[in-house]
Protein backbone atom coordinates (compact mmCIF):
# COMPACT_ATOMS: atom_id res chain seq x y z
CA UNK A 1 0.00 0.00 0.00
CA UNK A 2 2.40 2.49 1.20
CA UNK A 3 4.16 2.37 -2.46
CA UNK A 4 1.27 4.11 -4.34
CA UNK A 5 0.93 7.04 -2.11
CA UNK A 6 2.68 9.65 -4.48
CA UNK A 7 0.32 8.13 -7.34
CA UNK A 8 -1.64 11.12 -8.47
CA UNK A 9 -4.44 8.28 -9.06
CA UNK A 10 -3.89 7.56 -5.08
CA UNK A 11 -3.95 11.32 -4.41
CA UNK A 12 -7.46 11.86 -5.92
CA UNK A 13 -8.47 8.52 -4.28
CA UNK A 14 -7.34 10.50 -0.91
CA UNK A 15 -8.87 13.32 -1.34
CA UNK A 16 -12.37 11.64 -2.53
CA UNK A 17 -12.10 9.44 0.56
CA UNK A 18 -11.28 11.98 3.20
CA UNK A 19 -14.22 14.05 1.87
CA UNK A 20 -16.18 11.20 2.35
CA UNK A 21 -14.96 10.97 5.85
CA UNK A 22 -15.93 14.53 6.49
CA UNK A 23 -19.14 14.57 5.50
CA UNK A 24 -20.27 10.71 7.34
CA UNK A 25 -18.61 12.23 10.66
CA UNK A 26 -19.16 15.36 10.26
CA UNK A 27 -15.96 16.40 10.83
CA UNK A 28 -12.70 17.34 9.46
CA UNK A 29 -10.34 14.36 8.88
CA UNK A 30 -6.93 15.05 7.85
CA UNK A 31 -6.11 13.73 4.39
CA UNK A 32 -1.71 13.09 5.88
CA UNK A 33 -2.28 10.26 8.21
CA UNK A 34 0.77 8.21 7.93
CA UNK A 35 0.25 4.56 8.03
CA UNK A 36 -1.48 1.63 5.57
CA UNK A 37 -4.36 1.27 7.96
CA UNK A 38 -5.81 4.61 7.48
CA UNK A 39 -4.56 4.08 3.52
CA UNK A 40 -6.97 1.34 3.29
CA UNK A 41 -9.43 3.11 5.12
CA UNK A 42 -9.21 6.36 2.90
CA UNK A 43 -8.61 5.05 -0.30
CA UNK A 44 -11.16 2.07 -0.56
CA UNK A 45 -13.45 1.89 2.74
CA UNK A 46 -14.61 6.06 2.17
CA UNK A 47 -12.99 6.65 -1.65
CA UNK A 48 -14.62 3.39 -3.08
CA UNK A 49 -17.49 1.80 -1.05
CA UNK A 50 -19.25 4.57 0.93
CA UNK A 51 -19.17 6.99 -2.38
CA UNK A 52 -20.96 3.66 -4.32
CA UNK A 53 -24.52 4.82 -5.48
CA UNK A 54 -27.53 3.39 -4.69
CA UNK A 55 -27.97 3.78 -1.08
CA UNK A 56 -27.90 7.39 0.83
CA UNK A 57 -25.25 8.30 3.41
CA UNK A 58 -28.93 7.70 5.75
CA UNK A 59 -29.51 3.86 4.40
CA UNK A 60 -25.51 3.01 4.76
CA UNK A 61 -25.44 4.51 8.71
CA UNK A 62 -28.70 2.31 9.56
CA UNK A 63 -26.80 -0.43 7.63
CA UNK A 64 -23.78 0.00 9.83
CA UNK A 65 -26.16 0.41 13.05
CA UNK A 66 -27.18 -2.85 12.80
CA UNK A 67 -23.77 -4.44 12.00
CA UNK A 68 -22.30 -2.85 15.06
CA UNK A 69 -25.18 -3.79 16.92
CA UNK A 70 -25.00 -7.26 15.88
CA UNK A 71 -21.47 -7.38 17.28
CA UNK A 72 -21.69 -5.50 20.18
CA UNK A 73 -19.36 -3.09 19.47
CA UNK A 74 -20.84 0.06 21.59
CA UNK A 75 -17.63 2.06 21.55
CA UNK A 76 -18.00 2.62 17.76
CA UNK A 77 -21.82 2.67 17.48
CA UNK A 78 -21.55 6.07 19.77
CA UNK A 79 -19.47 7.37 16.97
CA UNK A 80 -21.97 6.51 14.46
CA UNK A 81 -24.59 7.96 16.04
CA UNK A 82 -23.13 11.07 17.23
CA UNK A 83 -22.33 11.26 13.87
CA UNK A 84 -25.84 10.59 12.47
CA UNK A 85 -27.71 13.17 15.05
CA UNK A 86 -24.82 15.44 14.03
CA UNK A 87 -25.32 15.05 10.17
CA UNK A 88 -29.31 14.89 10.90
CA UNK A 89 -29.53 11.88 9.18
CA UNK A 90 -31.72 10.29 11.87
CA UNK A 91 -33.54 11.39 15.46
CA UNK A 92 -33.07 9.79 18.66
CA UNK A 93 -36.28 8.56 17.92
CA UNK A 94 -35.00 6.46 14.95
CA UNK A 95 -32.31 5.27 16.45
CA UNK A 96 -34.11 4.17 19.95
CA UNK A 97 -36.79 2.28 17.23
CA UNK A 98 -33.64 0.56 15.51
CA UNK A 99 -32.55 -0.43 18.68
CA UNK A 100 -36.15 -1.89 18.95
CA UNK A 101 -36.12 -3.62 15.77
CA UNK A 102 -32.51 -5.07 16.46
CA UNK A 103 -33.32 -6.69 19.57
CA UNK A 104 -35.52 -9.30 18.15
CA UNK A 105 -32.85 -10.26 14.91
CA UNK A 106 -29.52 -9.86 16.96
CA UNK A 107 -30.82 -10.45 20.65
CA UNK A 108 -31.96 -8.38 23.40
CA UNK A 109 -28.28 -7.81 25.13
CA UNK A 110 -26.86 -6.43 21.69
CA UNK A 111 -29.59 -4.54 20.54
CA UNK A 112 -29.84 -2.59 24.23
CA UNK A 113 -26.19 -2.28 23.71
CA UNK A 114 -26.96 0.15 20.77
CA UNK A 115 -29.81 1.44 23.00
CA UNK A 116 -27.36 2.64 26.04
CA UNK A 117 -24.63 3.73 23.56
CA UNK A 118 -27.69 6.26 22.43
CA UNK A 119 -28.29 7.25 25.93
CA UNK A 120 -24.47 7.88 26.42
CA UNK A 121 -24.72 9.94 23.17
CA UNK A 122 -27.70 11.85 24.08
CA UNK A 123 -26.42 12.62 27.97
CA UNK A 124 -22.86 13.72 25.94
CA UNK A 125 -24.62 16.08 23.37
CA UNK A 126 -26.67 17.49 26.46
CA UNK A 127 -23.82 18.20 28.97
CA UNK A 128 -22.10 19.58 25.90
CA UNK A 129 -24.92 22.43 24.41
CA UNK A 130 -25.39 23.41 27.88
CA UNK A 131 -21.94 23.86 28.18
CA UNK A 132 -21.66 25.97 25.02
CA UNK A 133 -24.92 28.12 26.54
CA UNK A 134 -23.25 29.04 29.49
CA UNK A 135 -19.80 29.62 27.55
CA UNK A 136 -22.01 32.21 25.75
CA UNK A 137 -23.84 33.48 28.24
CA UNK A 138 -21.00 34.61 30.22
Amino acid sequence: MSDHNGDAATSERRKRGVAMMNQVYGWEMPADVPGDFFAVTADHLFADIWTRPGLSLRDRRLLLLGAIAAQGQTDVAKIQINAALHNEELTEQQIEEAAIFLCHYVGWPLGTGLNNALISVKADRRKAARAAEKQRSE
